[in-house]
């Protein structure tokens, strides 16, 4: 992996490449971010050519090779231990970072989700953020920085990613994937920027199954009881899908809206849906998109916590149907 392999992200490209060639390399940085943008990518390629035995990436010394395939002795990567990264991990890579380098001149501890400390974990590794031991480099790649302790944030040279340009994304796709314009255009959009939302699994719903769940929730009116109950049957059954529909449907209404102020179709997320978005831009008010945009808004609160999520969702499309 290496900097010019990385789709964007230019400026932090420019940065860590000035901290390489300067040598002036801080004991923590923190890469923080959306998921699935390339925070990863971007991290193995600094320590790729920090650990370079010909200092460029080559791509070809011992070094490079064991980097690439996660076999370097002096590079650890600690991820969630089930849902979090707990204290027995900090204290085995304390030991590890205590030790000398075996073939570079630094260790390096990369941690896959920061956002997982245990309180314990958290409190271990300020111990080590606070006395870091001389070569040694920790990367915390995080979705969260938030979730961080402050104190953590702190000790670490902040390094910010942002999403994709979705124009950019979608020219990207439509050639790894074969995808037409429209296409490519409906999974930028809905994957918000991510390469890994974009290949993931959620790929199907996204170019597949949208036009049939948008359908289904057009159908709907305020009269249809039973075929509103059925349909929030078939919604509760994609538990794991659920956030992606929410999506959807809100990119859905959102391209109405679009529609509605005169804006051009390459704005749309849907743009292979635009015979339907013409329809319903005639027969919807303003007042009721932004009815069923807060009803799904109200639906997803209620779904991140945990309540009963077939209620959630007949109340959601109730109060779509009738906006």
């Amino acid at each position: 992996m290496t900097f010019d392999t990385i789709t964007g992200h230019k400026q932090q490209k420019n940065i860590l490449l000035r901290t390489l060639k300067n040598r002036r390399i801080a004991h923590a940085y923190l890469f923080e971010g959306p998921d699935g943008i390339g925070k990863k990518l971007m991290a193995l390629a600094f320590v790729r050519t920090l650990l370079c035995e010909n200092g460029s990436s080559c791509g070809e010394c011992s070094a490079c090779l064991k980097v690439d395939n996660f076999n370097h002795p002096d590079v650890h990567l600690i991820e969630a231990n089930g849902s979090a990264i707990k204290i027995d991990q900090i204290r085995t890579i304390q030991q590890q970072l205590s030790l000398r380098p075996l073939e570079g001149d630094y260790k390096v501890c990369l941690v896959d989700g920061a956002e997982y400390f245990t309180n314990g974990a958290a409190n271990a590794l300020l111990k080590t953020l606070e006395e870091p031991q001389p070569g040694t480099l920790i990367i915390l790649l995080t979705n969260h920085p938030e979730k961080l302790l402050p104190t953590i944030r702190s000790r670490c040279q902040r390094l910010p990613f942002s999403r994709l340009p979705k124009q950019l994304l979608a020219t990207i796709l439509a050639q790894k994937l074969n995808l037409n314009t429209a296409q490519a255009a409906v999974l930028a959009a809905l994957s918000e920027g991510s390469f890994k939302k974009a290949l993931g699994p959620q790929q199907e719903f996204f170019l597949e199954k949208r036009s049939k769940l948008i359908q289904s929730l057009s159908a709907l009116s305020s009269g249809s009881t039973i075929p509103t109950f059925s349909f929030a049957d078939e919604l509760e059954v994609e538990k794991e899908s659920l956030p992606d529909i929410l999506d959807i449907f809100q990119a859905f209404y959102r391209d109405i809206l679009l529609l509605k102020h005169g804006r051009p179709v390459t704005e749309l997320v849907n743009q292979d849906l635009l015979e339907m978005l013409q329809f319903q831009n005639q027969s919807t008010t303003t007042a009721s998109l932004l009815l069923k945009l807060k009803a799904l808004e109200s639906a997803r609160f209620h779904l991140q916590r945990n309540v009963n999520r077939r209620l959630a969702l007949e109340v959601m499309l109730m109060r779509i149907t009738t906006a």
